[in-house]
C-alpha cells in the first residue's frame, strides 16, 4: 500500500520528467550530430547546478533516460558531475555533493561521501611516447563497479571494483579490487580489516 510520501515522491518524479523532456528532446536529436559523451558531460554541468532536492529530482528525471540505468529511488546532490552515459546508479544510492563520476555502476544502497571522484579506471591516459603530448595519447575506459550496501567516504578516489558491503575510509585511493566486506583506508588503500 502507497503512502502519502510515497504519493508525493510518484508525483514529484513524473513533474521532472515533464521538466526535463525538452532538454531530453534536445539530447537525443543533437547526439546524432555531436560526440553522446560530450554532450552528456556539458549537460551534466549544467544540471549539477540546480539546488536542493528539486535539483536531486530534475538530475533524475534526466538520468533515467540518458544512462545505462539511473533508479528513480536515489538521491543526486548539488554539484555532481557525470561524464559516461555507460553509467548505472540502483536504488536507494545517495551521492553526496561535488563528486566526479566516470563510467561506473553503483550498486544499490551505496552511500557515496561529498568530493568522491570514480574514475573510469587507471588506463585513461597512456604516456609511454615521450614524442608524443600526453593529451594527444589516449587510453582506455573501464567501468568500474562499486558494490552494494558500499560506503564511500568523502574525498576517496577510486579507480578500481570495490566489492559488496565494504567501507572506504575518507581520503583514500583505490588503485587495486577490493574485496567483499572489506574496510580499506590510506593511500594506497590498504585492508585494516573485514565487516564480519
Amino acid at each position: 500500500m502507497m503512502t502519502t510520501k510515497d504519493t508525493i515522491k510518484k508525483y514529484l518524479q513524473f513533474v521532472s520528467i515533464i521538466f526535463t523532456s525538452p532538454l531530453l528532446l534536445f539530447f537525443f536529436l543533437i547526439s546524432r550530430i555531436i560526440e553522446k559523451d560530450s554532450l552528456f558531460s556539458s549537460i551534466s554541468q549544467g544540471l549539477s547546478l540546480i539546488p536542493g532536492k528539486p535539483g536531486s529530482y530534475i538530475r533524475i528525471g534526466f538520468y533515467r533516460f540518458t544512462m545505462t540505468q539511473c533508479h528513480p529511488n536515489c538521491t543526486i546532490n548539488f554539484g555532481t558531475l557525470f561524464s559516461q552515459t555507460d553509467t548505472e546508479i540502483h536504488e536507494g544510492v545517495y551521492i553526496g555533493p561535488q563528486c566526479n563520476i566516470g563510467k561506473s555502476r553503483i550498486g544499490k544502497n551505496c552511500l557515496i561521501g561529498s568530493g568522491v571522484h570514480i574514475m573510469s579506471g587507471k588506463g585513461q591516459h597512456n604516456y609511454h611516447n615521450l614524442k608524443i603530448p600526453i593529451k594527444e595519447q589516449g587510453g582506455s575506459f573501464e567501468k568500474i563497479s562499486i558494490g552494494e550496501d558500499s560506503w564511500i567516504g568523502n574525498s576517496a578516489l577510486i579507480m578500481a571494483n570495490v566489492g559488496k558491503k565494504c567501507i572506504i575510509g575518507a581520503g583514500s585511493v583505490v588503485t587495486h579490487p577490493i574485496e567483499d566486506c572489506s574496510i580499506v583506508v590510506g593511500n594506497p588503500a590498504k585492508l585494516i580489516r573485514k565487516r564480519t
